[in-house]
């Protein structure tokens, strides 16, 4: 249920509570129907598809899916960023972005309209190679959504005022992924610049302030008069819907589109060999901690040699039993993190291994270690274990992948666009099972060659000698072009053709969860959620950082960390290699009042996983020399998160909003802290918390109650109830004053702002009316906060809201990152939408719409093993019956304007939050000042986060 780190964002997406049921098509399909050789022992089950291609040349695949009450609609355009103009870097994907404005019978944000607000959700995104746009909508608004789609196609308005409102939004979306990133430039920039030396794959798929300022609207609508156009684009759909129908409407809509007379531009630069080594060398502002990377030219994604770099690649950096992470990370303890990637280009990529260092260790030795490890795969196979494991962990990972109904479509179109064949994305399977050892020497020795390679390295900024000069040419001006079309417009309203009607509701059938209490008091919960062969437990523990000493910030944490780095039987490594030996993923992770365990594993090794999910959880040893070794990972990643203005408010947070309290800390632990904490404090903690009568174990997936009970019987039956009370909840704060803070860090390419104050407590009886009331100010795209900051004023990449109800602490927050000179304008906009939220009733269509996504999101959470584990134990943890998942949609439709407004005005007070900026308050002036009067003002290098004060003492 807490995991390190997010969600992938193409998973979890879909409402099916069988997301994979087998699927039966008619004739003529693509049915690779044949069941795939298992190798190492995971079976992926094939998409089943039709294809067809209309006169136009638009290609169309279909999969349909009765067990889902979803459908999923794609579109996949053949033009990514190495099509991008010279001189126009991030052109597709500031196109990306106009793509979702106004058609001619669409004004701006009805897509959302269409998508969001009936409780599905739209988004796209831009690789070197194509850009696809996607939608998750409740299947009877399919017919909606092939006419918008169809809608933008064919009649895109690109006006001027929308053409630099979007520039704006992407200048940000910029500034936060690269700028306000300590290694944002080195990942998004340096490393493809430095690899090739002709190819488009070296421009920055971003784009650059720079070449986005010098772009016009006519440019603009040159690009989509080149690449938007029927013959390069794939349509995409997958989930419930009556075939003849669904072909009768892409017939209706995208039939008639008319295909311009001249053929697509291709990219046919060819990136030549490199004739010898080369070192490039490259800084950034805000760098704690250098990084390293080495690159080669690699083949194209269709290539035969492609499948053995992918487990090369796994065999590398895939997991803690990798050899890089063993040897890097565990062994030498020189990288705080390390990373691999193999190339999935349409054209000749790169191949790539690097390191982000330890602190006080040297890009030197880096490089050093990394050309170590990829030598030993020259030099000789890998192991047979390896070799199954490297396998077992991508195949896994492909089951995972299908079991949303977007998911699938996403393999479709990628397996489309990359290898010019969407049969791919089953065919490709049984290539990787047939790769053996000696192709993964065979390919490391044909490309990962040392007289071939490029290694990049990146200092801090403060390391430039004196003189050195930027190492990549900029862009070269490159004039506008003069188009002479025609441009659309934006018909008058009484002239509009509207959408067509939602056809008849497709009701969902939810999960029944069954529970029982074992001998030993573990309450374990079982819900069937799919037929794909995959299972997801979750073992939750009632006690986390609230319960953390004082002045030891970071032990539940730290402790939760440590289970999964040997047992009493198993070291580490053996730990992790055990583990994804099965295709399985075993995390750990601590929040303020649980801790969990959470493993995801293929159905038919679910018994194997839960031994080492109950080993791990019942004997950890905390050895001394693992816990130095965590601690100073803890330490190095502080260092970098430090730097991040996002993360540093975040820190700041909960001593701000919970002071005085167990919970007035950093959950993860401080600078500060983690050096105090000894093997003791985690042992007690352990103890106290980690028994069979404090924990919850959720199975979800493919399996039935009785299979889940007799798993759970078998794992954790043994495990021994000690003789005294679980520790007593630890109580929230009794108090709270508003205070308002500017944390100075200086460099930062963005100012991250929040706004903060406590909040309500999951049982109290408004919980629906504050999810409701959240929702209408910061949930999601259409929500009041992103409307007036993102939509309106292109201020920031993204405004949102957050309610975080639990037993002991409740807290909101409103967060926005945006450039340093819009922060003050920002904290005002996020306190007048907390006030007018209170000052007056949201209407019937708003309140309705928020209450969609609510709903919408809520029923995909539930379509997935993971979602539905992670509901199921957040509502055992906190004593909610569990048909609250059957009452969720009856209780959010229950809420009424009135409780939003009595609500908002009671506990959303703008008065009564505190705000924290965090940015470079050199750029800011004295704006910040003038609408936060009597701030406190701390520099980075002052702010003590175990202070009450946050400021270090003098």
């Amino acid at each position: 249920m807490i995991r390190p780190a997010a969600k992938a964002a193409l998973v979890a997406l879909a409402l099916s509570t069988t997301a994979l049921s087998p699927l039966v098509v008619a004739g003529g399909a693509h049915a690779q129907t044949a069941s795939p050789a298992p190798a190492a022992g995971v079976a992926v089950p094939p998409i089943v598809y039709k294809e067809r291609t209309l006169a136009n040349g638009m290609k169309v695949f279909t999969s349909r899916d009765a067990s889902t009450p979803n459908v999923t609609v794609q579109v996949w355009y053949g033009v990514g960023s190495k099509d991008d103009p010279e001189g126009r870097s991030g052109f597709a994907h500031l196109f990306e972005h106009l793509m979702f404005k106004s058609t001619r019978n669409m004004p701006n944000e009805f897509f959302d309209r269409l998508t969001e607000d009936v409780g599905g959700f739209n988004n796209a995104s831009t690789y070197d190679d194509f850009t696809n746009y996607y939608e998750v909508v409740p299947a009877n608004h399919l017919q909606r959504l092939l006419w918008a789609e169809a809608e933008r196609l064919g009649s895109l308005v690109i006006d001027d005022a929308v053409f630099k409102s979007e520039r704006d939004v992407v200048k940000e979306e910029l500034r936060q992924r690269v700028l306000a990133n300590p290694y944002g430039r080195f990942f998004n920039l340096y490393i493809t610049q430095a690899s090739f030396a002709q190819h488009p794959y070296k421009r920055p798929g971003i784009g650059s302030i720079e070449e986005l300022d010098a772009a016009t609207v006519d440019d603009v609508r040159a690009f989509h008069a080149a690449y938007y156009r029927p013959d390069n684009a794939a349509l995409i759909v997958v989930g419930n819907y009556d075939e003849a129908q669904l072909n009768a409407w892409i017939d209706q809509y995208f039939a008639g589109l008319k295909t311009p007379a001249g053929a697509i531009k291709p990219v046919t630069v060819v990136e030549p060999p490199r004739a010898g080594p080369r070192t490039v060398t490259t800084y950034g502002p805000n760098v704690p901690l250098p990084g390293v990377a080495m690159t080669w030219l690699a083949p194209a994604a269709a290539d035969p040699d492609a499948p053995a770099l992918s487990v090369l690649d796994a065999i590398l950096s895939a997991g803690k039993s990798s050899r890089l992470y063993n040897s890097l990370v565990y062994d030498q303890q020189i990288a705080q993190s390390i990373f691999s990637s193999t190339s999935t280009n349409a054209q000749p990529g790169i191949f790539y291994v690097g390191a982000i260092m330890a602190g006080g260790k040297t890009v030197e030795q880096g490089e050093a270690s990394l050309s170590a490890q990829v030598a030993r795969l020259r030099d000789a196979p890998p192991t047979p274990a390896e070799l199954a494991e490297a396998k077992a962990g991508l195949l896994a990972d492909a089951v995972r992948g299908r079991e949303t109904i977007d998911g699938r479509a996403f393999a479709i179109g990628y397996a489309l666009r990359t290898e010019g064949d969407a049969a791919r994305a089953n065919t490709d399977l049984a290539a990787l099972q047939a790769v053996t050892a000696a192709d993964v020497q065979r390919v490391a020795r044909k490309y990962l060659v040392d007289d071939r390679r490029v290694v990049v390295r990146y200092l801090p900024e403060s390391a430039r000698p004196a003189g050195a000069k930027d190492p990549f040419e900029p862009a070269k001006p490159t004039a506008s072009v003069d188009l002479k079309l025609p441009a659309t417009t934006l018909a008058p309203e009484d002239q509009r053709v509207a959408p067509p009607a939602p056809g008849q509701p497709v009701s969902p059938v939810l999960p029944a969860p069954v529970e029982k209490t074992l001998a030993n008091g573990l309450r374990v919960i079982v819900a069937k959620s799919s037929d794909l062969p995959l299972v997801t437990a979750d073992l939750t523990v009632k006690g986390g950082a609230g319960a953390d000493p004082a002045g030891l910030a970071g032990v539940s944490s730290l402790t939760a960390e440590l289970l999964t780095e040997g047992t009493k039987t198993r070291t580490a490594t053996q730990v992790a290699a055990a583990t994804e030996a099965l295709g399985a993923n075993l995390e750990a992770g601590s929040g303020w009042e649980s801790s969990s365990l959470t493993l995801s594993v293929i159905a038919d090794k679910a018994a194997a996983g839960l031994s080492i999910m109950a080993d791990v959880a019942q004997n950890p040893t905390f050895k001394a020399e693992e816990l130095e070794r965590v601690k100073t990972e803890a330490l190095d990643g502080l260092s970098v998160s430090l730097q991040r203005p996002g993360a540093v408010a975040g820190f700041a947070v909960p001593t701000v909003i919970y002071a005085g309290s167990g919970y007035g800390h950093v959950a993860s632990g401080t600078p500060g802290s983690l050096p105090k904490i000894t093997r003791d404090a985690l042992v007690k903690t352990h103890d106290a918390y980690w028994r069979p009568d404090n924990a919850i174990l959720v199975l979800t997936g493919d399996l039935t109650p009785d299979q889940g009970f007799a798993l759970a019987e078998k794992a954790f039956g043994g495990w021994k109830k000690p003789a005294g009370a679980a520790p007593a909840p630890i109580k929230g704060p009794t108090g709270y004053a508003p205070r308002n803070l500017v944390i100075d860090l200086p460099g930062t390419g963005q100012a991250a702002v929040v706004v903060a104050k406590p909040a309500i407590l999951r049982a109290d009886p408004r919980y629906y009316a504050g999810l409701v009331a959240n929702g209408v100010l910061g949930g999601g795209y259409s929500s009041r906060l992103n409307q007036e900051i993102r939509i309106k004023r292109g201020l920031s990449y993204g405004a949102n809201s957050s309610l975080t109800p639990r037993a002991a602490i409740g807290g909101f927050s409103a967060n926005v990152q945006t450039k340093n000179e819009s922060a003050a304008q920002v904290v005002t906009l996020i306190r007048e939408e907390l006030a007018r939220l209170g000052d007056a009733p949201a209407s019937a269509g708003e309140l309705a719409a928020r209450k969609s996504v609510l709903v919408g999101g809520y029923g995909r959470e539930l379509g997935t093993s993971e979602g539905l584990a992670d509901i199921l134990g957040g509502l055992a943890v906190y004593g909610v019956p569990l048909n609250e998942i059957q009452a969720y949609t009856g209780k959010v439709e229950a809420v009424t304007a009135a409780d939003v407004q009595t609500f908002s005005k009671t506990v959303l007070d703008p008065a009564q939050t505190s705000v924290i900026v965090v940015g470079d308050a050199k750029t800011f002036g004295d704006t910040v000042k003038a609408v936060l009067p009597g701030a406190e003002t701390i520099a980075i290098d002052q702010l003590d986060l175990d202070s009450p004060t946050l400021k270090k003492g003098k």
